[in-house]
């Protein structure tokens, strides 16, 4: 039987071949791994600007990742509702507010007392 699919054959799956292999061996008989590496360019103060930020921009995706955007919605899934307040109705809704955390503070400060 030659050619085909054959069970057992070849190499497994998610192994590395021997060029990855020993590469990943120096990376960490070095100590230094290419984000430690242009962490390290990145705060060398001796180093021109533009390479410090290079490094600084390449390396962040592994520190900060991009966030995922949300989407938001209303009610079942519905529009987001809207409502506009005049600014007399806003300074009232603000004045409420402010009196009920007013309330709830005193009362919080009374009840360690």
């Amino acid at each position: 039987m030659r050619g085909g699919k054959r069970e057992g054959a070849g190499r497994k799956k998610g192994s590395r071949n021997k060029r990855t292999a020993e590469m990943q061996a120096r990376i960490r008989a070095s100590g230094m791994d290419p984000l430690t590496f242009m962490i390290s360019v990145m705060r060398n103060i001796n180093a021109p600007l533009e390479l410090r930020f290079e490094a600084a921009k390449q390396a962040a995706p592994f520190v900060h990742p991009k966030l995922s955007a949300i989407e938001h919605s209303g009610p079942d899934s519905g529009p987001v509702e809207v409502k506009h307040y005049t600014d007399i109705e806003a300074v009232r809704i603000i004045g409420r507010l402010l009196t009920k955390v007013d309330k709830q503070t005193s009362h919080n400060v009374n009840s360690r007392t």
